[in-house]
């Protein structure tokens, strides 16, 4: 399915973008709403985002992203008036399965539910508010407070002769976010893991409610700090097609440029974890030490070692000077030899590789069924990527290129990080070469008819997508944001089945999935 032949199926266009990555925002009514996810599904296409809202004057609607052959589609689904609609809308779990925790989610924070749905159980609603509460209904703030009352979760249970269940988390022992895992085992071999999530959850969304437009970045920059560069530039790029600004080519460039740091900081930090977690901890040291050199430069050329706020509407905060472009330069060509140098190790260190092969196995079928994305998809045979296929300027102009893996495995997704740190490392130099000259921001203008604007980027772990709606004053009337572990987590369930519970710390890491970003 292409966005260019969807003009004559008689959509309510409601926003249209042709810059990369091309987007339309569309009005559908409920038959529209199923038939274009069943043609995306049929065309290959992916659910990215399902999400709620209630407008100002009560208007309740939901919000769905598919990624399609040329670019973005967001359709809108209007339910009636809150007084008076039931809130129901077509569930479309049965096309994409990733949909079903998204679609609970959306019932937890907004009433509206997918019809149709086999799952019903709360997510983000632990039982510490009431069930008739909704935090993004217009009737609540979202500051309302209630006693804590923790209610039981019906996980599926696995029933059989010498099964038994090991419960780990919510709290765990390291400094980690909350999860609960549940899991059915036969002696140490799992056979079901069930997942349980939604304690980190913020009031992120509501919180933008609050927020001046142009402030939106720092509220995204903070949903997860490891992917600070991602949500912001995401935000950004919403923001400035709401407002139809265009920002100059040096600060795009630039942009790319923090992007690219953002992720091999992260890749550095995991290939060291994935050494330790499997009785490596050389590879916890050296790989500790080259993240730490690198996010210090970060500190002395962006100003923030996590490149908090480094991107900023209309552009970037600051320019880079040509002494910390040479040191850039000069820190890729060191940092380059020395990750050669562990993958070596790492290649052909037996125990290493006996605990990689094999372990944690996603299949291509599998993960694409799931509908996972990024870093994970790739290592199970996906060769999606937003840089190469609907990137912004900067990565066409460089030839950003695929990487990818079949395997699916634990080894799978750590050599794949080798190989993206090497074309980060490359993609890097080749920014830095071809910086455009000119200034690195513009002031927006926020006296604009209220409008929609959308935002997709490559994160570090797979797409960010950010959603919003200008109020016309400066001031938003809804931003949904989307981190990739919606798609991934799932996949660990399936990931780990037939492995031993010993090595559920290790499968896990390998994906390396965000809690706070999920739970907003």
């Amino acid at each position: 399915m292409r966005i260019d032949t969807l003009h004559s199926r008689g959509l309510m266009r409601l926003a249209t973008f042709a810059d990369t990555p091309a987007a339309l925002v569309a009005q559908v009514d409920a038959a529209a709403w199923l038939s274009l996810a069943a043609d995306v599904d049929a065309s290959g296409g992916r659910l990215i985002s399902i999400w709620g809202d209630e407008s100002r004057d009560g208007t309740l609607s939901a919000n769905a992203a598919y990624a399609v052959e040329d670019g973005l589609l967001w359709v809108r689904l209007s339910l009636g008036n809150a007084a008076s609609g039931d809130g129901a809308y077509p569930d479309i779990s049965a096309l994409f399965p990733c949909a079903a925790r998204m679609q609970r989610a959306v019932h937890d924070l907004t009433g509206l539910r997918a019809h149709g749905a086999s799952d019903v159980r709360p997510w983000l609603n632990h039982g510490n508010w009431p069930a008739d509460y909704f935090p993004l209904r217009q009737s609540a703030s979202g500051t309302e407070r209630f006693e804590s009352n923790e209610a039981d979760y019906a996980f599926t249970r696995v029933e059989g002769e010498g099964v038994h269940e090991i419960a780990v988390g919510p709290i765990h022992a390291g400094t980690i976010e909350p999860g609960h895992f549940r899991f059915s085992v036969v002696g140490e071999k799992v056979l079901r893991l069930e997942e349980r999530l939604g304690y980190a959850h913020r009031g992120i969304e509501r919180l933008f409610e609050r927020t001046p437009a142009l402030a939106g970045h720092r509220v995204a920059a903070r949903i997860a700090g490891d992917s600070s560069v991602a949500f912001a530039w995401a935000y950004c790029m919403a923001l400035e097609r709401a407002l139809g600004t265009t920002i100059p080519a040096r600060a795009q460039w630039l942009r790319a440029l923090l992007l690219e740091r953002e992720r091999i900081a992260n890749h550095l930090g995991d290939l060291g974890a994935l050494g330790n977690d499997a009785g490596f901890a050389l590879g916890l040291a050296q790989f500790s030490r080259m993240k730490e050199d690198w996010l210090r430069l970060n500190e002395r050329a962006f100003g923030h070692r996590y490149l908090f706020d480094a991107i900023e509407p209309g552009g970037v905060a600051r320019d880079l000077d040509p002494q910390q472009a040479s040191a850039i330069v000069a820190q890729c060509e060191h940092i380059e030899h020395e990750v050669h140098s562990m993958r070596r190790i790492y290649d052909d260190h037996a125990g290493l590789q006996d605990r990689f092969a094999k372990t944690g196995t996603l299949t291509p079928a599998v993960a694409a069924r799931l509908g996972v994305c990024g870093l994970a998809a790739r290592a199970s045979g996906s060769a999606m990527d937003l840089r190469v296929d609907h990137g912004p300027t900067p990565y066409r102009e460089i030839g950003a290129r695929h990487a990818s893996d079949e395997r699916g495995d634990v080894a799978a997704r750590v050599a794949l990080r080798f190989r993206e740190v090497d074309e980060s490392l490359r993609q890097i130099r080749a920014i830095i070469a071809g910086l455009p000259p000119g200034g690195v921001a513009v002031q927006p203008d926020t006296a604009h008819a209220p409008s929609f604007g959308a935002g997709w980027i490559e994160g570090w772990r797979g797409e960010v997508f950010v959603a919003l709606e200008t109020t016309g004053d400066g001031m938003l009337a809804r931003c949904h944001c989307h981190d990739p572990s919606w798609q991934n987590w799932p996949a660990i369930e399936v990931a780990i089945i037939g492995n031993i519970v010993a090595d559920f710390p290790l499968i896990n890491k390998s994906f390396n999935l965000c809690y706070a970003g999920h739970d907003l």
